[in-house]
């Protein structure tokens, strides 16, 4: 008779050890450290014309000059002060400028993680960071260059963290901050205000019973905008700001219809998702998911207001530049982090295999182009890399003292020449659009060179830098033609060959004969 075995008991299952609360950490400054790699090896990377509005702009606070005073253009002075922040501390370079720009990223990626981890989970959180860190370098979006996207995403996911801490404490001094801050992200660029609207709408459905706290918040919102309004109104700049922030700015928003701006978005957001094409895919793959999981969840309405709002946020004109792209990028990467799970490392390796295909499509840009090479791509034939040229020219050639103007739309010749425009409109776009200032605008800027009389004028004769249309006025053009023959010597100029050759012709041009798209520098003859 056979012995029955005696049964056992199956064996205990292992348990896994949990990760250490610091690793999430540890992994997010893998992805810091791996960002800022790229980001310093093209620092140097040529300003291109916002940016160079910025940094002249900054550089004339910096002097206690304020804005819209040498310096016209339609956006809130709020990258201007950042800019003169950045240059104040990392020096009035490009590289100081775009070593801002690195610290800014890396904070922004750092809220994204923070974000992802309170709506899902630290696994999320990280996943969203990393496709953010990838998404805002991007070539497509110009990531390379201190736009004031960036600025504006900063303020607004800080702004948008410390309205949800606020929420949940009650604490009225967390939601005065946040109201601050989204007031400082509209400063920034007059597109922040979507993102106070998303904070606002928040606030309205979570604290509607509590007028304490809503009074309290829109106090915050509204403080940087009223203190900057003052600031601006005791220097005597208050209509100019004005007319060029509010007047112009809404001509210039309403040049399209949205039939009109179709082609522009057409047109632009196959470049710009470019080769993070995949990563797009997952964002709209985790929007999907969330609501076919449970449409109830908190996350869930969150992150839909908040994509729908910044979708809104690019919106304005219908004109979808690259650039603009970038006020969307947080909320796409936190859609995309959301379908990472801490439980399915399938999910995990499909992340992981999309980073890596979006930077292999992308590894010359990233790791191998020049930071001139690199701007060349981006802008082509624009004289971004010829204006650090001639305004190291002009600043060697002219005393400090000296003014010069600029005929075209390239303000970073200003910066680099650390020399004082002698007319406001350091743009010719918007003398050239289909709008009723454009006359007027002409006329103005004719008036100061006239009256100023710059030792040094830069005609930039390039298409990219005008802009004109069939039905542009002509005014500038005539009256520079005749101005430029009794007064002006051409002593320089730059001609663009190729994308890798542009040759620089100084003082001796008695046998110059122009090859290519050009920019020349004129000095006043003597006595005129």
């Amino acid at each position: 008779m056979k012995r029955k075995p005696v049964a056992t008991a199956p064996p205990a299952p292992v348990p896994v050890a949990a990760a250490p609360w610091y690793a999430p950490w540890l992994i997010l400054l893998f992805i810091l450290l791996l960002t800022a790699a790229v980001r310093i090896r093209l620092l140097g990377t040529p300003l291109e014309r916002d940016e160079g509005e910025y940094a002249y702009a900054g550089q004339l606070l910096l002097q206690g000059i304020p804005p819209y005073q040498y310096a016209f253009n339609m956006k809130f002075p709020g990258v201007y002060g950042a800019y003169a922040v950045i240059m104040s501390v990392f020096g009035q370079t490009v590289t100081g400028i775009h070593l801002g720009l690195l610290l800014l990223n890396a904070g922004t990626i750092v809220l994204v993680f923070l974000l992802g981890r309170r709506n899902f989970n630290s696994a999320s959180g990280l996943a969203a960071a990393a496709a953010y860190a990838l998404l805002s370098i991007g070539q497509g979006v110009f990531g390379t260059q201190a736009h004031a996207t960036h600025f504006v995403i900063a303020a607004a996911l800080g702004a948008t963290l410390l309205l949800v801490r606020g929420v949940e404490t009650g604490k009225s001094a967390i939601l005065l901050w946040s109201g601050v801050l989204y007031g400082v992200a509209i400063l920034m660029k007059q597109h922040g205000v979507f993102f106070a609207m998303f904070g606002s709408l928040y606030l309205l459905w979570k604290c509607r019973r509590q007028p304490r706290n809503l009074a309290i918040f829109f106090s915050g919102l509204a403080a940087p905008l009223l203190l900057t309004a003052l600031a601006l109104w005791h220097a005597g700049v208050f209509p100019s700001f004005w007319f060029w922030t509010v007047r112009y700015a809404r001509e210039y928003a309403g040049e399209n219809s949205f039939a009109e701006g179709i082609p522009y978005f057409t047109g632009t957001f196959p470049h710009m998702a470019g080769a993070d094409w995949l990563i797009w895919i997952l964002a709209a793959a985790g929007l999907l998911t969330l609501w076919w999981k449970d449409y109830r969840r908190g996350s869930t309405l969150f992150l839909s207001a908040f994509l729908l709002l910044s979708i809104a946020a690019i919106c304005p004109g219908w004109w979808f530049r690259e650039h603009y792209f970038v006020l969307v990028l947080p909320a796409v990467a936190l859609l995309a982090g959301s379908l990472v799970s801490p439980t399915q490392r399938i999910t995990w390796w499909i992340f992981a295999a999309v980073l890596v295909v979006s930077i292999a499509q992308q590894t010359d840009f990233l790791f191998r182009w020049t930071p001139v090479y690199a701007i060349r791509q981006m802008f082509g034939y624009c004289p971004f890399p010829e204006a650090v040229q001639i305004g190291e020219l002009l600043r060697q050639h002219s005393p400090p003292n000296a003014r010069i103007a600029v005929l075209g739309s390239e303000p970073e010749i200003y910066f680099y020449a650390h020399r004082l425009s002698a007319t406001g409109y350091i743009y010719t776009y918007n003398m050239m659009e289909p709008q009723p200032f454009a006359v007027t605008m002409q006329n103005d800027m004719i008036r100061e060179l006239e009256t100023n009389r710059p030792e040094y004028i830069v005609f930039v004769n390039m298409a990219s830098s005008w802009a004109r249309r069939p039905d542009s006025p002509v005014r500038i053009d005539d009256w520079w033609n005749a101005y430029s023959a009794q007064n002006y010597q051409m002593i320089g100029a730059a001609d663009i060959i190729s994308p890798e050759r542009t040759e620089y012709h100084w003082e001796n041009l008695s046998s110059y004969h122009p090859l290519a798209e050009l920019i020349t520098v004129f000095k006043r003859k003597d006595g005129r």
